[in-house]
């Protein structure tokens, strides 16, 4: 896993919450917040090995990082989990909601209230709850905010990811709401829609044919890999690169959409 080589000073010792960290972009983000100076809230649910070999990478690099683990599913874990990260180092500079997943490829008509659930909460309401949370921590000093969305978000997507497309229509719009509302503290609210990157979220959800075909679609002829996600996070983090960029996101797909 590479780490950024440009160097944002003002990132240096900003405290930045992480969902979803423990693989794929989450653990790019980690790595590239680590190398910036960041002291990272490294949060994980089901992959606790591969949390905290992450962990003790950050730390054997001489960077800060603090695990924490919920099910951001539950609003409660994820209360809890704001707090944890905000007692351990203090303060919360910015919040990266980046958990989510497909949880299954199911068409619209099959899908049940339960599948709605599921997919709603760990990809939509997450996002809200989480950025709440954090909002007691920011007010008085401003910070950010990145929501991971989706190419799905803007394409419908396709072979039984709808709901999860949908949810990340979800996450993309809030963005631009939050934005409106979150500027009054200083809290700039963006987002980042990854394409097709080749992480464990493919590895669970693609086969190889439904991932050939989506190849054939991108012109810059080839899939994306987590550490292409990474600058357009810190670009968002950081306030005299984005300073007047609120609301927006970054389409991150190898030229697969051009909206």
């Amino acid at each position: 896993m590479q780490q950024s080589t440009i160097r944002i000073p003002e990132l240096t010792d900003k405290v930045v919450l992480i969902t979803g960290a423990s693989t794929g972009i989450g653990a790019a983000l980690a790595m590239a917040f680590a190398a910036q100076g960041s002291k990272v809230g490294l949060h994980y649910n089901s992959s606790a090995d591969a949390a905290k070999a992450l962990a003790a990478r950050i730390e054997e690099s001489g960077g800060s990082v603090a695990l924490v683990r919920a099910d951001v599913s539950r609003s409660d874990a994820v209360r809890s989990a704001v707090e944890e990260i905000a007692s351990r180092f203090g303060r919360i500079d910015g919040l990266i909601n980046n958990a989510g997943g497909m949880v299954k490829r199911i068409p619209y008509e099959d899908a049940t209230d339960e599948d709605y659930d599921a997919i709603m909460d760990l990809n939509a309401r997450s996002v809200l709850v989480a950025s709440k949370a954090v909002l007691p921590h920011m007010k008085e000093r401003g910070g950010f905010i990145i929501n991971t969305s989706s190419i799905a978000a803007r394409n419908g997507a396709g072979g039984g990811a709808g709901l999860y497309g949908s949810s990340k229509a979800f996450v993309s719009n809030v963005t631009r709401g939050m934005a409106k509302e979150f500027i009054r503290y200083g809290i700039r609210v963006n987002a980042v829609a990854p394409g097709v990157i080749t992480t464990p979220f493919h590895e669970r959800y693609s086969t190889q044919a439904q991932l050939d075909a989506m190849l054939a679609t991108v012109p810059q002829g080839r899939l994306g890999e987590a550490e292409d996600c990474v600058g357009a996070y810190l670009f968002l983090a950081s306030e005299s690169l984005s300073g007047y960029v609120i609301g927006q996101t970054i389409e991150v797909n190898g030229g697969q959409l051009m909206p």
